[in-house]
């Protein structure tokens, strides 16, 4: 019969008279639509410009000597080349408009674009930090409205706006408690951190000055509270916890933990990035938290990844407000909003440990996080959490007859689902399975995350995704699950079908090349 009159083919039926991809070789490099584009210098040449520019006029130079010596060497590119080279690049990245991005622990959710539209609005995205403070009311409000709706989320008492992401939130957090500790005199050394708590935790603490020592995790991947409580003492200044855990769990026991650590003297933080799992259902301060990063960019819709932008503003319990970092905005009963900034005016802040950044904060984050919160109301921002929850629970479910799931025997997980390498044969390892995923479509899981479990895979869907996008998720990765059981040789090459292959990771991190080198050989040719 005719496709017209049965439909289009299945992927069984295509796959079955596809050639083998990996024998069909381009002139061009490319494959179809995916370009194989080469770097900007490799297009242009410094010796031409795309564009007709007067001579510039000679001027005295007042550079005091810095003067450039020779030419600056930028590719010269007609607008249609310079337009299709990063249109090309573009394609090349994924990003959470083209797919569902299953990255654990880092909650890349859509964001909504009315966000972008009010952060985008005259008075927030043109405004200066240094403008005076009665010609940016409106800014201000914002980001006192956005202050009070945290501290009402958290239950805490009191929040530092200033911190610009996860691992600035949690040095902001642990000065707050150096400095509540030196207020009463009491020189405590050490930070304890559970095996499942993020990873720049430890990083924090001792970046601050403590000695770190870890916590184990029990059988059911939440922390050991027998230990935690044997390990307490005059040394410890406090706990760094994340909750729900980096094995996608809840902390059960999280209340009777802060109990233990401020019976000893201590204080307790806890890493807010997978806040996006019990928004509207738990509040921290209630489970007796003393300080919170809570990262914008993941539970209230900021733009994630590239480097940027972040926002994390730390929430403080009552015992630990006065130590807060400046500035912070104070709106009073006339309505007026001002910006305390210095710890002398009249002894309002005396405690506090100083300033996290020069200026007051991350605007846009501000604006769309406020935007976020307002749209979604009370009862939006609990869906968001049970719909998070949900969806993971849905992958871990669908998948623990394929893949090893090691702590699916104890209850329900929250907001990310984890998977290990048991059970793969032929040497093949997690890595392998994810560039199977590239092929697939999708950029890869968490891998190697969290330590406490060998081969991990992390999987957060978040509450964004439909059941048909979630679904398909899981039949590639139940298919490329499948070959790395059976051992399929083919796993170890891939990815197959994008642009580049197998590259040096480790050396890209380590020893990165920033400076473009002109080969000897191209050079010669331009010659």
């Amino acid at each position: 019969m005719s496709m017209l009159a049965e439909g289009r083919p299945t992927k069984q039926e295509t796959n079955v008279t596809m050639p083998d991809q990996n024998a069909i070789t381009t002139h061009t490099g490319n494959r179809a639509l995916m370009v194989d584009e080469p770097l900007i210098f490799e297009i242009g040449s410094p010796d031409r410009s795309g564009v007709d520019l007067p001579e510039a006029p000679q001027v005295e130079s007042r550079l005091g000597g810095l003067e450039r010596k020779a030419p600056i060497a930028i590719p010269g590119l007609s607008e249609g080349e310079t337009v299709r080279h990063y249109t090309r690049l573009s394609r090349q990245n994924y990003a959470i408009d083209v797919g569902l991005f299953p990255l654990g622990s880092c909650t890349m959710k859509h964001n909504p674009r009315l966000n972008e539209k009010i952060a985008r609005l005259k008075g927030f995205a043109d405004i200066h930090p240094l403008q005076p403070v009665d010609s940016v009311q409106g800014a201000l409000g914002v980001i006192n409205e956005l202050a009070v709706w945290l501290i009402k989320l958290t239950g805490m008492h009191g929040v530092a706006m200033t911190p610009k992401a996860g691992a600035h939130g949690e040095l902001c957090g642990i000065l707050c408690i150096r400095a509540a500790l030196e207020a009463r005199g009491d020189a405590r050394e050490v930070i304890l951190v559970p095996e499942s708590a993020h990873g720049t935790n430890p990083a924090t603490a001792a970046f601050a000055g403590y000695k770190v020592e870890d916590i184990p995790a029990n059988a059911a991947g939440r922390v050991d509270l027998e230990a935690l409580k044997a390990r307490l003492g005059p040394d410890v200044a406090g706990v760094m916890i994340t909750n729900p855990n980096t094995c996608g769990l809840f902390e059960p026991d999280m209340k009777a933990i802060s109990d233990a650590v401020h019976a000893a003297g201590g204080y307790v933080y806890c890493d807010g990035a997978n806040f996006n799992a019990i928004v509207g259902k738990v509040r921290p301060g209630d489970l007796g938290i003393d300080a919170m990063h809570i990262n914008l960019h993941k539970t209230f819709s900021t733009p994630h990844g590239g480097g940027g932008p972040g926002s994390g503003p730390v929430v403080l319990s009552e015992a630990l407000a006065p130590y807060g970092p400046l500035p912070f905005t104070e709106r009073h009963a006339d309505g007026h909003i001002t910006l305390v900034e210095e710890e002398t005016v009249e002894d309002r802040h005396p405690h506090t440990f100083g300033r996290m950044s020069a200026f007051h904060g991350q605007m846009g984050m501000f604006t769309r996080a406020l935007t976020y919160i307002l749209s979604h109301g009370a009862d939006g921002l609990k869906q968001v959490a049970e719909d998070a929850v949900l969806n993971a629970n849905y992958i871990l479910r669908s998948l623990e007859d394929v893949l090893d799931a090691p702590f699916a025997h104890s209850g329900p997980c929250m907001h990310e689902a984890l998977f290990s390498d048991k059970g793969f044969t032929n040497d093949l390892t997690t890595l392998d399975l994810a560039k199977g995923m590239i092929d697939e479509g999708y950029h890869p899981m968490t891998m190697y995350f969290p330590l406490v479990v060998h081969g991990a895979m992390l999987v957060e869907p978040t509450e964004t995704e439909s059941k048909a996008a979630i679904d398909q998720f899981i039949g590639a990765f139940r298919s490329v699950a499948e070959r790395a059981k059976a051992g399929d040789e083919l796993l170890k090459s891939a990815p197959h079908f994008a642009p580049r292959r197998r590259l040096d990771e480790t050396q890209a991190a380590r020893k990165p090349i920033l400076v473009w080198t002109e080969p000897e050989d191209f050079a010669e040719a331009a010659e």
